[in-house]
C-alpha cells in the first residue's frame, strides 16, 4: 500500500522520511517548478521534538545549533530582562537553517526504496482515486482551494523580515526576542558568528534599508559586519475548520498556522506527525487499511489541541501588542513578576517544549 503526499516543502519531506523508515511506501507529487530557496529562513525545534525528529525521521545534530538560554525582553524597560529561560545542562531549543534541512531530507529520500518523487503532469483531482490516503501539503493547488478553503484567519497587518547577520566571534547560544514598538525581534544563534534575524514588523515600516536600521538600533550584544539579503513575508495565522475531505487530510502549514514570535509553527507540525505516525503505526501492524480512518481518528485527536495552543500564540501576541501600544511599564514589570517564578517558569518552558496538553 502506498500513501501519496502532495507538495515538496520541509512538512512533505519530513513526513514523507518518517513514513519510509516505517516501511511504508510514499509517492511524493510535486508540481514542476521547484521551490525558491530562501537562505534567511530558519527553524526552532524543542528538546522534546528533537528527540523524536532524530530517532524516526533523520539525524541532524550535525546541522544544529543548541540553545541553553532564551532572554526576553521589552522596549518599555529598556535593557531589562523581562524573562529568562534557561538550562545549563541541555540545550532548551535548538536552531537549523531551513535550506539546510530541506537539503538532507531530499538526499537521503532520493536513494530510499520506498520513495517515489512524481511531477504533476495532469489534473490533481485524478490522483485521488490512485490512493486511499493522500496527504496534502500544499497550500496552492486545486484539491486545496476546492476542499480546504473553509478556515479561521487572523491577520496581522504585519510582515516578517528575515535575515542572516554576520558579527565578531562570541559564545552566541543564547536566543534573545524584543518587543519593541515596531513589533517583535528575535536574534536566534547558528554559530558563533552568524545569527538568524526574525524581525515582525508592523505595516507602517515597509522599506529593507529602515529595517536594516532598527536592527542596528535595537541590537546591543552583536558586533555587527554585514547584514545580508532581507527577505519578507505576510503574517497571519490560520486553522482550518475541517482537517480532511474523504481520503484526503491536511497537513503542515495548510493545517495551521501561527505567528512566528514564539517559533511554535513547525514544532506544532512535528507534533501533529508524532501522532499521526502513531495512528499509520498501530493500524499497518495490524494489518488495517491506511485509508480514510486514519483522517478521522488524527482529527479527534488534534483539532481541540491545536485550536487551543494557536489561540495562546495569539493572547501573547494581542497582550504584547497592547503592552507596545499603551507604553505602560506596569504590564512589564507584572510579566517580569510572573516570569520569575520557578514554578511557573518551568510550566512555560513545559508548554513551549512539548504544547498544551502535554
Amino acid at each position: 500500500m502506498t500513501i501519496c503526499i502532495i507538495g515538496n516543502g520541509l512538512s512533505a519531506l519530513a513526513l514523507a522520511k518518517t513514513l519510509v523508515n516505517q516501511n511504508i511506501y510514499v509517492d511524493l507529487l510535486v508540481k514542476k517548478k521547484n521551490l525558491k530557496v530562501d537562505k534567511s529562513r530558519t527553524l526552532g525545534i524543542s528538546k522534546s521534538n528533537l528527540d523524536f525528529f532524530d530517532k524516526n525521521i533523520i539525524d541532524v545534530k550535525k546541522l544544529l545549533w543548541k540553545l541553553k538560554k532564551i532572554e526576553i525582553y521589552t522596549e518599555n524597560l529598556q535593557k531589562e530582562k523581562l524573562i529568562n529561560f534557561e538550562n545549563n545542562k541541555d540545550q532548551l531549543f535548538s536552531i537549523i537553517q531551513n535550506y539546510k534541512l530541506s537539503e538532507i531530507l531530499v538526499k537521503s529520500l532520493s536513494v530510499n526504496k520506498y520513495f517515489k518523487k512524481k511531477i504533476l503532469k495532469k489534473k490533481i483531482f485524478s490522483y485521488i482515486e490512485n490512493y486511499e490516503l493522500i496527504i496534502n501539503c500544499d497550500n496552492s493547488n486545486a484539491i486545496t482551494n476546492k476542499y480546504f478553503s473553509k478556515k479561521i484567519v487572523k491577520k496581522y497587518n504585519s510582515f516578517a523580515y528575515t535575515t542572516i547577520i554576520e558579527h565578531k566571534k562570541i559564545l552566541n547560544n543564547s536566543a534573545i526576542q524584543i518587543f519593541t514598538k515596531n513589533g517583535p525581534l528575535a536574534f536566534l544563534p547558528i554559530s558563533n558568528n552568524k545569527t538568524s534575524l526574525v524581525y515582525s514588523v508592523h505595516n507602517s515600516i515597509k522599506k529593507i534599508a529602515d529595517i536594516e536600521e532598527l536592527i542596528k538600533l535595537y541590537n546591543f550584544k552583536y558586533n555587527i559586519t554585514k547584514i545580508n539579503n532581507v527577505s519578507r513575508f505576510e503574517l497571519k495565522s490560520l486553522n482550518l475548520r475541517s482537517y480532511y475531505h474523504n481520503n484526503v487530510l491536511a497537513f503542515g502549514d495548510l493545517l495551521h498556522k501561527i505567528h512566528p514570535l514564539a517559533g511554535q509553527g513547525f514544532n506544532m507540525t512535528i507534533r501533529d506527525m508524532k501522532i499521526l505516525i502513531d495512528i499509520i503505526k498501530k493500524r499497518h501492524s495490524v494489518g488495517l487499511p491506511l485509508d480514510k480512518a486514519i483522517n478521522i481518528e488524527f482529527e479527534n485527536r488534534l483539532k481541540h489541541k491545536n485550536f487551543i495552543f494557536s489561540n495562546s500564540i495569539d493572547l501573547i501576541q494581542s497582550f504584547f501588542n497592547f503592552e507596545r501600544k499603551k507604553k505602560n511599564k506596569i504590564l512589564s514589570k507584572s510579566v517580569q513578576l510572573i516570569g520569575k517564578n520557578p514554578t511557573l517558569n518551568k510550566v512555560f518552558t513545559k508548554i513551549a517544549d512539548k504544547g498544551i496538553l502535554f
